[in-house]
């Protein structure tokens, strides 16, 4: 069997295969870009009719120019600086936004940013990103932190964005979302982006917060926080939140409609439930942090060949972390961070398949248990400091001890083992950065890392920035960055014992360039404008494949990628509270060695998101609405193209101290579903139709 021939089945129940079979197809824009784009121009001369005009940018003085509200950003740089001067593309989500559009998970979130998209298989969602995301895939090209700390596990390197992310979204100050290779600051990951989630802090409490939510399925989540900022100083914030939900009662798979199957129906399979604990103090320089969190999930679908309809079949999923952090800003402008941390994390799969040999004989039920432990501690120390007025430099070392990376496989009765393998492992890394002020007007920004594996060797990635600024409220970004992502402890050393994989030592790390050039104009103080067009080649890319000699699977080193787009957003705000937001994504990824589209990766994307207020202050509309075009399935078909259309209301203290919402999600009950990966036997998987959540919080 060649690269990229369907059939080829991964065996294991967390990471599937990697071998995405590729399908082509050229087609002109849907007419909703025609439409976006009519939008984007006219939104402000729509709004202009009842606000105020919009001013003309020669008719600013220098003054009124240097007053327009700019975002700031820390994960793009590893300090605090204006997006403008960030050396990537960023998009910032404020807890304001959270709560107004009623989002419920990370991947709500992500949902509602421009060029990203999500797939959802019923056990686990993942992110797509500038027309990437192979199915099967759990987010290993993504870097996801929360404060700074990397929360990508140590065994599969996948990022949690679904009901498993182990902070509650109510605690989010605000998200960084920050475009292209971050390599250069952050190592293995930060391939296509890097998430920065930032929590709250003790003091933007001042007291005891208690929330509760309902919502379709027997949904119900409840959470009691406490925060304070003490005289001392100190800031404490603690918190504990619970999410249970029954999920459909049943859900239709026509791909196992027999009378064998109970004619497709899966019956009470998809359930969830969460339990999430965060503890938060600061002192001076010093930040303390511990989470934990936990999850487990049903599984509907039946993936990987098991029961259809059995409740049984589950995946659990536990992470938890301290972190200890130093930050200190010395005389002579230098600023020095550290930090120390641990993190566990564990993973489990109940897995029920028939073992019987024979059909005819009777049904011989096993359950089937996949595990991994990671365990892991590390040290980070950085320092910045300004010279000469003009160059900023940053310098960094990290260390990582990976000291479990275990993994097993068994049958439970009888007991029969696959795989018990248990495996240690370290990283270290330097990194340095320098952004000179080239002119008042003109900046370069240039960095570099080295990453040491124990595994494979040292691997070198370098960033490139030109930032010109013509005007205080324009920006014209040239970029150019290199990434890289290592292989994981299941690709390196998964095997079961020679029946269908085996392990691959020799595996060399992915790499990406990306090219993208970004202008952004700030027009006056109500509105933004982004245009960016970007390129990409993914060389050495990791998957499946069967070797010859023994006819058995292992990952190696065999695809390119090609990708090229375009974005383009809008974004207004006006002083009555109305605020709104108008993207467009044009995204064309190939394999280079076929010319063939990527699976699951639409070429349009189109995003309107919207807030505006029925009562002053009081009374909020939420109003999203997402277009994603069709994408190409594993088996050679097509998951169509949908429109999703999600309404919140909102109230801020209705009662001093009490806000109330109410989220109507998939408005108009569009029947859409996601490509299935190849453990699957749906090749689109549906998705839930209208849904509702009610949801109270009240600050003591």
């Amino acid at each position: 069997m060649t690269k990229g021939e369907d059939g080829l089945k991964s065996i294991h129940p967390r990471h599937p295969r990697s071998t995405t079979p590729f399908f082509s197809f050229r087609r002109h824009l849907p007419p909703l870009f025609s439409a976006a784009l009519a939008l984007l121009a006219s939104l402000p001369l729509a709004v202009a009719a009842s606000a105020q005009p919009l001013p003309d940018l020669t008719e600013l003085s220098v003054e009124q120019l240097m007053n327009v509200e700019i975002a700031t950003v820390y994960g793009a740089s590893k300090y605090e600086q204006k997006v403008t001067e960030a050396p990537s593309s960023v998009s910032i989500v404020t807890a304001e936004e959270i709560k107004r559009y009623g989002y419920r998970t990370l991947a709500d979130i992500l949902r509602g940013v421009r060029g990203f998209y999500v797939t959802n298989d019923r056990n686990y969602a993942t992110i797509g990103v500038r027309g990437f995301n192979r199915p099967g895939d759990l987010n290993t090209r993504v870097l996801l932190l929360v404060d700074g700390h990397r929360i990508n596990d140590n065994l599969y390197e996948s990022a949690p964005i679904g009901t498993e992310f182990p902070v509650d979204v109510d605690l989010i100050d605000r998200i960084e979302v920050i475009r292209g290779p971050g390599s250069s600051l952050y190592g293995t990951n930060a391939f296509f982006g890097v998430i920065n989630v930032i929590t709250r802090r003790g003091g933007d409490l001042q007291g005891t917060e208690v929330s509760g939510s309902a919502g379709s399925f027997d949904t119900y989540t409840g959470r009691v926080s406490y925060g304070n900022e003490f005289d001392s100083g100190l800031e404490m914030l603690l918190s504990a939140s619970v999410m249970d939900s029954a999920g459909p009662k049943r859900l239709f798979f026509r791909e196992f409609d027999t009378p064998a199957s109970n004619n497709g129906m899966a019956e009470r399979a998809d359930d969830d439930k969460n339990y999430q604990f965060l503890t938060k103090l600061n002192y001076r320089d010093f930040t303390l942090t511990g989470v934990y969190a936990s999850r487990e999930k049903g599984i509907p679908t039946a993936s990987f060949g098991t029961l259809f309809n059995d409740a049984r079949t589950r995946t659990s999923d536990e992470h938890g972390y301290l972190d200890l952090r130093y930050a200190h800003l010395f005389t002579g402008r230098t600023e020095v961070t550290a930090r120390v941390y641990y993190d566990r994390f564990y993973y489990h799969g109940d897995f029920l398949y028939d073992r019987r040999s024979d059909p005819a004989d009777p049904l011989l039920a096993v359950l089937n248990k996949d595990l991994g432990w990671g365990s892991w501690w590390g040290a980070e120390a950085q320092a910045t400091r300004t010279f000469l007025g003009r160059h900023k430099v940053t310098a960094g070392v990290e260390y990582r001890d990976n000291f479990r990376q275990d993994q097993s496989n068994y049958d439970a009765v009888p007991n029969l083992q696959y795989l018990d393998d248990r495996r240690n492992s370290s990283i270290w890394a330097l990194y340095l950065q320098d952004e000179v002020r080239l002119r008042e007007n003109l900046s370069l920004n240039a960095g570099v890392r080295f990453d040491h594996y124990d595994t494979f060797g040292g691997t070198t990635n370098p960033r490139l920035a030109l930032i010109y600024r013509p005007l205080e409220g324009s920006v014209l970004k040239l970029l150019y960055g290199e990434a890289f992502r290592a292989p994981g402890a299941f690709e390196f050393f998964y095997s079961d014992g020679g029946q269908t994989i085996k392990a691959n030592p020799g595996l060399r790390p992915e790499k990406i360039r990306t090219y993208e050039l970004v202008y952004e104009q700030y027009l006056g103080e109500r509105f933004r404008s982004s245009l960016s067009g970007f390129y990409y080649r993914i060389d050495d890319l990791i998957s499946q494949q069967l070797d010859p000699a023994d006819g058995l699977i292992r990952f190696d080193n065999i695809e390119q990628v090609d990708a090229r787009g375009v974005e383009l957003e809008l974004e207004g705000r006006w002083a009555n509270g109305l605020r709104g937001r108008l993207s467009y994504t044009f995204q064309d990824t190939e394999d280079v060695q076929s010319g063939r589209t990527l699976t699951n990766s639409p070429q349009h994307l189109v995003k309107l998101n919207l807030i505006a207020p029925l009562i002053r202050e009081r009374l909020f509309a939420g109003i999203e609405e997402q277009y994603t075009s069709r994408r190409t399935t594993l088996a050679g078909g097509f998951a169509s193209a949908y429109y999703l259309t999600n309404l919140t209301l909102f109230s801020r203290n209705l009662l001093p101290g009490l806000d109330l919402s109410a989220t109507l999600y998939n408005l108009f009950d569009t029947r859409y579903g996601d490509p299935g990966a190849a453990e699957h036997l749906q090749d689109v998987i549906g998705q839930d139709g209208l849904t509702f959540r009610v949801k109270l919080t009240y600050l003591f």
